[in-house]
């Protein structure tokens, strides 16, 4: 279980707004969290991560602590392994779509299966630059599921699929989280689309 008690300052047009968020997410569950524009989605997906901090609260996963701002115990991005698919992709421009599997696991049947499941069998040599935005996206799905992660954070991760691709990876999603007894969060704009596969929501104001 993921228990959440936060407050984060965050700056906004008119001045500055506190975003809090008090939740629990179920171990090996998929939750959505939706809320309006600039309401701090992005913002709590990074701060579970430890890529940003709250002036306030705890974050346990599993019953260990992770963030507690009494006891000044904040772990580092790298100890908490989570994996993280960015709005904004953030592929390394060097690296192929195979490298970018590699640099994260050596395990090569894993690797294919994840090939599989982003449809990018025959790109493995392509560097993102000759990806398009839907092909870019899935492989930051993908190069995040590589490190089986404990949690796995996924901001807008379908916003740049199709309709139909989109139809086709939801559910093929699920079932690799499940594979890899993942505890999920999804940042969403589109709540409906993950009404198969999400156990919970958490709305932000």
């Amino acid at each position: 279980m993921i228990t959440i008690d936060i407050e984060k300052k965050m700056r906004a047009y008119e001045g500055h707004r506190l975003l809090q968020v008090k939740a629990e997410v179920a171990q090996n569950s998929i939750t959505r969290i939706t809320g309006p524009s600039g309401s701090g989605k992005t913002t709590l997906l990074k701060i579970i991560a430890g890529l940003t901090h709250p002036e306030k609260g705890k974050i346990l996963v599993n019953s260990g602590i992770w963030l507690d701002t009494d006891t000044k115990i904040i772990l580092s991005p790298q100890q908490r392994k989570c994996g993280f698919v960015f709005q904004s992709y953030a592929l390394f421009p060097n690296m192929t779509v195979k490298e970018h599997l590699e640099y994260a696991t050596s395990d090569q049947e894993w690797i294919n299966e994840l090939l599989h499941f982003a449809k990018l069998e025959t790109l493995t040599q392509h560097k993102p630059e000759y990806l398009s935005g839907g092909q870019q996206q899935r492989l930051a799905i993908v190069r995040a599921l590589a490190i089986k992660p404990q949690v796995l954070l996924m901001d807008e991760p379908f916003s740049a699929l199709d309709v139909e691709m989109r139809q086709l990876m939801i559910p093929q999603l699920k079932a690799l989280i499940d594979t890899i007894e993942a505890t999920c969060l999804i940042v969403t704009h589109n709540p409906q689309e993950l009404d198969e596969i999400t156990n919970d929501s958490i709305d932000i104001k």
